[in-house]
């Protein structure tokens, strides 16, 4: 009944949950088959009951006291769990973070090129870091870094908002700002209305893209067969303006027709 044990490279949950043999407590809560509680009994006899129906011993709850163990084939149980866990990521977004760094004495201009930078990168729904990097000396007077950080703030306070405080971590103040949802977000000023429309758009589009079936592929598969393969070609009239290709001469009784024939040829002096 003991399970082989599985590969380094599996990172999944099922990989690390305890089956049969490799269930180290004594006792264990085990839930039958048919999901009835049976009680808190000894690790063997629970080894037993698993024997007794062709199921297998499942560690389902590890930090319970004492750990509750569940009777079911653990095939069919990490299909169900895979499963969870693939329903669960699709309501997950991969956000993409983007790094912008700052520094204490960043010239205006600068900043405004780092403030424009962070602004395109959060009206494409990704997300900001911002690091502001203490260098020497400057680590005396901090005050003047957090007023960067708080004016970087303030500027892009229309197209994003900043998930914690900023804060003081070694020689650097971290920061993370999440874009606003697009109907409370602000328009990026480098893009006109019409290509912040068409922008929008995209992104709609980009969205519908993964709800659409393959019927009209389908439908046009079913039309293009409908066609008649053996259908009669339309006939061919010839213009009266062709013009004729010229055609070679058949050759004459003893001789070849070639291109050199007349030609008078004089041997050399």
């Amino acid at each position: 009944m003991s399970r082989p044990f599985t590969p380094r490279g599996n990172n999944s949950a099922a990989s690390f949950i305890r089956v049969n043999g490799k269930i180290r407590a004594r006792e264990v809560r085990v839930i039958g088959p048919d999901g009835k509680q049976l009680g808190v009994i000894q690790l063997t006899e629970a080894l037993n009951l698993a024997r007794v129906h062709g199921v297998d011993l499942v560690e389902i709850s590890p930090n319970a006291v004492p750990p509750v163990c569940r009777l079911v084939d653990f095939g069919k149980f990490r299909y169900e769990l895979a499963k969870r866990e693939k329903e669960s990521k699709k309501h997950q977004h991969a956000s993409t973070v983007k790094e912008v760094q700052l520094s204490p004495r960043i010239d205006p201009h600068d900043l405004g090129i780092k403030l424009q930078h962070s602004i395109d990168f959060l009206c494409e729904d990704m997300k900001v870091k911002v690091a502001l990097k203490f260098r020497g000396r400057e680590m005396a007077h901090t005050e003047v870094g957090f007023e960067v950080i708080k004016k970087f703030i303030a500027d892009i306070e229309p197209y994003g908002h900043p998930d914690f405080q900023p804060k003081l971590i070694g020689k650097a103040i971290n920061l993370m700002i999440s874009p606003l949802p697009r109907n409370k977000r602000a328009k990026n000023p480098r893009l006109t209305d019409e290509e912040h429309k068409a922008s929008g758009a995209a992104a709609e589009a980009k969205a519908r893209a993964h709800k659409t079936t393959r019927s009209t592929e389908d439908e046009g598969g079913a039309s293009a067969s409908e066609a008649k393969p053996n259908a009669p070609k339309p006939p061919q009239t010839s213009s009266p303006n062709k013009a004729k290709v010229p055609v070679a001469e058949e050759p004459k009784a003893g001789g070849l027709a070639t291109p050199f024939a007349n030609l008078d040829i004089k041997p050399p002096a």
